[in-house]
């Protein structure tokens, strides 16, 4: 008999429940302080708890324990051990420790690290994450950990993460005692990622060089068809797909991820995954393991998984909407403006926290979702542009605005929706209409961060968010902590009204896309950091510096080696994309145009042979035209081949980015302008590797 979803949710998760049953009660007492008070763990506690995991681990079939961490690669990394352990005469027992648990020791040499660790200076530590579960996927025990140098600095993407959700909560339970709410003793920021992806045939994958090596096409003329007739979006799934869909949630139910939405995205073969709400950090670790089990579960149908931020020239490219909020102990959402926003001293003054940390941070921000893939979505049609900006929506925009002229805002009345059909039921709709074009929106009571790429760590970008909050909330405390408590509502007043006023510039509630809207922001003196290496510079500014050092989110040298870290993985992407194209050209394109060519040109000889002259100068012009592409895409190569040599020659710093970007990605542009534009000229069968018409609609 098949498990019902509640049952079948969390299975493979040492959970709560779990615990609490497999410890003794004074041990999963101090392993829940642990976990929701962040103190510190005993060794006892771990011993307690490492004994259970193993014993739950086994009776599910685990042969093998492993840390499981987020090095700056962007990906996953894992060592697995099994819990044999010798006692003699051949045989052995199932043994897993307390200090196993809590501390591992991989290699560091082999990961990233710009410069913080030498190749010999191999030792690194990976430390067990409680406030994160563990889980069991084939038949091994994952325990998610944090990962340092041997000499203690964060080499990884989650130990940033938790300081910046340790940072924001202090400032922000500082904010809420002196509003006297003295029952909070904790705020976690909760994100609920969308995941947006592709899906093709595995097949047709494994014949094209640039999807294998580079996640993207780096050729490709479009379909007859593409997005055009908005057919694809929320549309019928196909039965392959519902089937893939299907089994994708059952796999992340069983791990205890709570996704809940799944449809079809614009574009063809394009479709979008969506959880409920977690803490940041469970949302950054079960988002992982999301993009992992995606192309699993999707080679099992015999698709491939496509998770680049633009695979396909011409359509829509994926993204990732970081549903962002703040929530106390107790559940309450801080961002929840409740009735009358106008009224909520406690909402107002964090909504004006999050206005003035986008404004003053907003080159952060932008720089935590730039990455050579994103270059190539962001300020299309389907992603905001590089202009980060807050969208407040009417109603908030009012209230804000009546804040900043000492005016009284009315309380919004629900308006019933009139569809003109009496059979519809009535409803009531939002105060607010949704903008799609807005990097930063709220969306009632959360932030939506659109900007992310499909294939991004959303640990960044948070660590980014959580840091620019809570440096806001610890300047409102500095005016505010010495009022009193009579006069605390007349003082937050005065600060959310000098702070809008401040930050007003950074509101924008109309069309991202418009060019007006490119020279209004330029007027409003924001950001406009339109690719990956003009964004670098953000990581080491010095007002940023000096505020991840405030904070404890990281230290000088943890700044300059991610963005030593960042350069080297933005020039080695270009790099990777010139060299794919090189060989693609010269191996499989250009021979097949040179091909056809040969083959027309012998066509034509065979006919004026035989007195033929019918379609003779038609297939001589045809042929002129292929050609001169012919020619143009051997001189573009050659071209390209020189500058990514020179490249390649040069230092690894920002300037080597920059001609990645200025030189040699317009050389790829140039050779694909001449290759997609000779390719609807070639009969079918020519080209060794499938079109974007048999990828995208033949699934």
């Amino acid at each position: 008999m098949e498990k019902t979803i509640p049952e079948l949710f969390g299975s493979l998760v040492f959970s709560d429940k779990i615990m609490r049953d497999k410890l003794p009660n004074d041990m999963y007492k101090a392993l829940r302080k642990t976990i929701d008070n962040n103190t510190h763990l005993e060794l006892d506690v771990a011993n307690a708890v490492a004994v259970a995991m193993k014993e739950w681990a086994v009776e599910n079939g685990a042969t093998h324990y492993t840390h499981w961490f987020q090095p700056m690669t962007g990906y996953t990394a894992e060592k697995h051990d099994s819990f044999i352990c010798p006692v003699g005469q051949g045989e052995v027992i199932m043994e897993f420790s307390g200090k196993e648990l809590v501390k591992g020791e991989p290699d560091a040499s082999s990961f990233p690290s710009g410069g913080i660790r030498a190749t010999f200076e191999a030792r690194g530590y990976t430390a067990w994450d409680p406030t994160s579960p563990a889980f069991i996927k084939d038949k091994t025990l994952y325990i998610p950990t944090a990962f340092c140098s041997y000499s203690g600095e964060a080499l990884d993407k989650k130990t940033p993460l938790l300081r910046s959700m340790d940072a924001i909560s202090k400032e922000a339970v500082r904010i809420l005692k002196l509003l006297g709410r003295d029952d909070v003793t904790n705020v976690l920021t909760t994100v609920g990622p969308e995941q947006e992806y592709f899906l093709i045939d595995r097949e047709d994958y494994k014949k094209r060089k640039d999807l294998i090596f580079t996640g993207r096409t780096l050729l490709g003329a479009p379909a007859p068809k593409g997005q055009e007739m908005d057919d694809h979006y929320f549309g019928n799934l196909r039965t392959r797909v519902a089937a893939f869909m299907h089994d994708l949630d059952e796999e992340l139910w069983k791990l205890g991820i709570p996704v809940k939405t799944k449809h079809n995205e614009v574009a063809p073969c394009q479709h979008e995954l969506a959880p409920v709400f977690d803490t940041t950090n469970v949302a950054v670790d079960h988002n992982q393991l999301t993009m992992e089990i995606m192309k699993k579960v999707a080679e099992k149908h015999g698709y491939m998984c496509l998770l680049h931020e633009k695979p396909f020239a011409g359509i829509n490219g994926s993204g990732k909407h970081n549903n962002w909020s703040l929530s106390t102990n107790d559940g309450e959402n801080l961002l929840n403006p409740g009735k009358t926003p106008a009224e909520n001293t406690q909402f107002l003054i964090f909504l004006s926290a999050v206005i003035k940390a986008v404004d003053e941070y907003a080159d952060l921000l932008r720089l935590s979702v730039a990455s050579a893939g994103n270059d190539h979505r962001l300020g299309a049609n389907e992603a905001p542009p590089a202009i980060i900006s807050i969208f407040l929506g009417d109603e908030l925009t009012g209230v804000i605005e009546a804040i900043e002229k000492d005016e009284y805002f009315g309380k919004v009345e629900k308006v019933k929706m009139e569809t003109g059909a009496k059979v519809i039921p009535h409803f009531t709709k939002d105060t607010t209409d949704r903008n799609r074009t807005s990097p930063f929106a709220f969306t009632g009571n959360k932030f939506e961060f659109r900007s992310l790429g499909s294939s991004v760590s959303i640990a960044g970008p948070n660590i980014m968010l959580n840091t620019a909050v809570a440096e806001a909330l610890s300047q409102f405390y500095e005016v505010l902590k010495d009022v009193k408590p009579s006069d605390m509502d007349d003082a937050v007043h005065s600060l959310v009204k000098d702070t809008i006023i401040k930050h007003k510039r950074i509101i924008f509630n109309g069309n991202g896309y418009t060019d007006e809207w490119v020279k209004e922001a330029e007027k409003r003196g924001l950001y406009n950091l339109k690719a990956t290496p003009d964004a670098m510079g953000a990581l080491i500014a010095e007002k940023n510096v000096k505020m991840f050092i405030k904070h404890g989110i990281y230290s000088e040298t943890e700044l300059k080696s991610r963005y030593e870290i960042r350069i080297e993985n933005y020039t080695k992407t270009i790099h990777i994309e010139a060299l794919t194209l090189k060989d693609m050209v010269l191996k499989q394109f250009a021979p097949s145009l040179a091909a056809y060519i040969d083959d027309l040109t012998e066509s034509v000889l065979q006919r004026k042979q035989l007195g033929i002259d019918v379609g003779c100068d038609t297939q001589t012009e045809l042929i002129k035209k292929l050609a001169g592409y012919y020619d143009e895409i051997i001189k573009t190569t050659k071209k390209l081949s020189e500058d990514t040599d020179k490249a390649e020659a040069m230092d690894p710093d920002i300037e080597q980015a920059k001609f990645y970007h200025d030189v040699v990605i317009s050389d790829m542009d140039e050779i694909r302008k001449y290759a997609d534009a000779a390719e609807p000229l070639l009969p079918e069968g020519y080209l060794p590797y499938p079109t974007y018409e048999e990828m995208l609609f033949y699934v």
